[in-house]
């Protein structure tokens, strides 16, 4: 069997040259993809091959080999199809075959499509040709175009006059102007650069909500239009509430056009202009509106894609809390707030429901319940969703804390989207078969404080709202791109290979559901492992996708000390080497990092290990088994601050970072309802893009500049606070504050803090 078709020369140029990539690093990752290379594994352990290539680079050249490969398969057919016409020139063969557009090969091949029965075809069949031949070609060979036209004038051919013979190859001469392929190629750049997008109401649309207000009668270059605004107009005109066109003044392309077609004097000259017009008017107008439309649609989707995707990425990879025993709250007012309990591996340990706010108020009760499941568990940290009632779960939490002077306890509001699609999702079946929806969803509350990453690739990303217009856009395209940021982040952070769900285990380089699933059974009969070498026992894990897992799988306390880090297992004689000149044995290498210190690359590189392999074990063996993701910190909202209306402007708050998009960054401030900071308020420098000022999840100062309860809209900003209040920043990222040690115990009796408790609340 064949392998996949490799790419020319002269794309394999014009890929290097569009991505700024080496022809030696692009043919060693091509090659590498083609041998069923991953590209966290390329990135991460191909370095040399590479010429250090990252994650990002390599995906690029993915989608361009993919883009290039797709292209060469119709090539192939567009050629063969031309070919069977016996139409097939050398000139027209190599045109066809060094195109490296799409769309430049589809107007190669406009002119050999079969068509509909149009004006031009009829000409034909009057026998028009020649003379539309005779006008096209403008050969000065003495004939009177008047009389020739006459010459085609038949009763039984349908051809009255000479008028109506010229009128035929007039529009013979249109179809050919608009079937070229030249001529569609710069009049899909002239729209793009010189067309403006409007859009209008469509007629008897009725826009209730107001949505689309702003584009009832709106105007932008198509050059320069966002992505989102784009997204807008689209979605009203799908919804029938706008309809827009790209309109380019006519006296352009219709100038380009007679330029193109009339190359000297002569009486062909006022009917090539009618022509071009023509051809502009009747044939190319419509066809190069959709060509543009199209690319404006390709471009706005990728665009929101792009947000999308770094969204996410930031969403799963925001620090852990870490391995501490969590309680969930998932907020409700009539029914309650549910409770679950988990451990510090995150395994169900308890629930319950307590009835804290409206209707109810059984604080008393409440909190009995609270202090009770948090003394018998040793809960470190207490997680609220931020859904329906979450400020006042929150308020009667803290509050609660305080007056039990549970110091060691903290408590946070998570973010719960798509809390609800996991509750109701096979996964959360085959986790707990047993419970009640509510349940699983409170679990996932507190698994999302434990460890982000691990709870949200449970769901699908586009449930969790991170995106903008994430509906309108290509569907294929975005659960590619949200499923390769999903493997980027599960491969960066690496997985406990004893501890991690069928869920997280499949988004692991080189394995599959099907060897997921394999990997949960045999641990599940074997017991835990034991080194990553025991992985060749689990049936289907081959030696191929060995290579690609086992340096993103991690084993703790497992029989080779060197399990726990990053470092390849086909680096393992490498480092064995490094202990060995250094006279310590391999545990000890790993439990004093300073050793590396003296370590020079030079005395260990091989053909296969070179500095960029050695300088990431070195990094390793300094830090072994360490997490990439920053430091956990939790937010701190205003305890007064409970709805939209207790905020006025002026008032600096903290908040977290929610989504972002390309006109600015939504940030959550403890009110149930986000506010926006304009792209033009987040930095006292010019940004083109929000990501250089914010991460999804990052906690930042703002400042509000106004707030309407009416239509739920605040304005932030971050750039109007002066530097003395803002937070320090690493790495994009705010300092972390202190958190309490999961190793503090409450030093009250838990009959005592009850008793407190009930006379605190009882005496309000």
């Amino acid at each position: 069997m064949s392998g996949p078709k490799q790419l020319s020369t002269n794309t394999l140029i014009h890929i290097s040259t569009e991505l700024h990539v080496s022809l030696k690093s692009l043919a060693a990752v091509i090659s590498l993809l083609d041998e069923g290379g991953t590209v966290p594994f390329i990135a991460r352990y191909r370095k040399e091959a590479t010429g250090n290539l990252d994650e990002v680079a390599i995906g690029a050249i993915l989608e361009k080999l993919a883009y290039h490969r797709e292209l060469d398969e119709r090539r192939e057919t567009v050629l063969k199809t031309i070919d069977e016409q016996g139409k097939l020139t050398p000139e027209l063969k190599a045109r066809i075959e060094s195109v490296l557009d799409r769309s430049e090969l589809e107007d190669l091949y406009l002119p050999f499509k079969p068509k509909r029965r149009a004006k031009a075809t009829i000409a034909r069949e009057k026998g028009l040709e020649p003379l539309a031949a005779y006008l096209w070609e403008q050969q000065d060979t003495g004939v009177d175009l008047a009389a020739f036209a006459a010459s085609f004038v038949s009763e039984e051919k349908g051809v009255a006059s000479p008028g109506e013979a010229l009128e035929g190859a007039r529009h013979i001469v249109a179809e050919q102007i608009s079937e070229t392929a030249e001529f569609r190629k710069h009049l899909r750049h002239l729209m793009l650069n010189e067309g403006v997008v409007v859009s209008k109401m469509a007629e008897d649309a009725v826009d209730a909500e107001g949505k689309f207000k702003m584009y009832a009668d709106y105007s932008e270059p198509a050059a320069k239009i966002p992505s989102h605004r784009m997204l807008a107009i689209r979605r009203g005109a799908s919804e029938n509430i706008l309809y827009f066109t790209i309109e380019l003044d006519a006296a352009r392309p219709v100038s380009y056009l007679r330029g193109k077609a009339i190359q000297r004097p002569g009486p062909w000259v006022p009917h090539l202009e009618q022509a071009a017009e023509d051809a502009w008017k009747r044939l190319l107008n419509s066809s190069i509106q959709t060509d543009v439309r199209l690319e404006l649609k390709e471009r706005s989707d990728a665009e929101a894609i792009r947000v999308f995707r770094e969204n996410m990425r930031n969403l799963l990879l925001q620090p852990p809390a870490g391995m501490i025993a969590v309680l969930a709250v998932d907020p409700g007012l009539r029914t309650g707030c549910k409770i679950a309990v988990v451990d510090e591996t995150g395994k169900f340990l308890d629930h319950a429901v307590i009835y804290p706010l409206e209707p109810k108020n059984d604080v008393v009760g409440a909190a009995t319940t609270l202090l009770t499941l948090i003394q018998r568990h040793h809960v470190r940290a207490i997680s609220i969703g931020n859904g329906t009632g979450s400020r006042e779960a929150s308020a009667f939490v803290r509050e609660m804390l305080r007056e039990a002077k549970l110091d060691s306890v903290f408590s946070v509001v998570v973010n719960e989207s798509g809390a609800s699609i996991y509750s109701a999702s096979e996964i959360a079946r085959q986790e707990f078969p047993e419970l009640d929806l509510t349940v699983r969803g409170a679990i996932s509350i507190g698994r999302r404080l434990q460890d982000p990453l691990a709870e949200l690739v449970k769901i699908d990303p586009k449930s969790i709202g991170v995106g903008q217009y994430q509906h309108d856009v290509d569907q294929r395209r975005l659960s590619e791109a949200l499923d390769a940021a999903v493997e980027l982040c599960v491969n960066r952070v690496g997985v406990d290979l004893n501890t991690a769900s069928f869920a997280l285990l499949k988004h692991v380089a080189g394995i599959n559901e099907r060897t997921a699933q394999k990997i949960v059974e045999f641990r599940n009969g074997h017991g835990k492992f034991r080194s990553r070498v025991q992985l060749m026992a689990v049936p289907g894990f081959g030696p191929k996708t060995f290579e690609q897992a086992a340096g993103f799988l991690r084993i703790r306390g497992g029989e080779n000390p060197l399990d726990i880090t990053a470092v390849h297992p086909e680096s393992y004689p490498i480092v064995e080497k490094i202990a060995g000149s250094l006279g310590v044995s391999l545990p000890e290498l790993i439990s004093k990092p300073a050793l590396v210190e003296s370590v020079k690359l030079e005395d260990f590189q091989t053909a296969s290990a070179g500095v960029y392999t050695l300088t990431d074990i070195l990094n390793e063996l300094r830090k072994p088994g360490r997490d990439p993701r920053d430091q956990f910190v939790a937010p701190q909202f205003r305890a007064d601050l409970k709805a939209i209306s207790d905020l006025q402007p002026e008032m600096i708050l903290e908040g977290v970072v929610t989504n972002v998009t390309n006109f600015g960054a939504f940030v959550d401030v403890g009110v149930h309802q986000d506010g926006l900071v304009h792209v033009s308020e987040l930095s006292n420098r010019f940004i083109k893009d929000p990501n250089e000022a914010v991460k999804v999840g990052q906690i930042v100062k703002v400042k509000v500049l106004s707030v309407d309860p009416k239509t739920k809209r605040i304005a932030l900003s971050i750039k109007a606070l002066q530097a003395s209040d803002l937070p320090k920043v690493k790495h994009g990222a705010p300092e972390p504050r202190k958190q309490p040690s999961p190793q503090q115990a409450p030093k009250a009796t838990l009959d005592d803090k009850l008793a407190a408790l009930n006379n605190r609340f009882r005496t309000r």
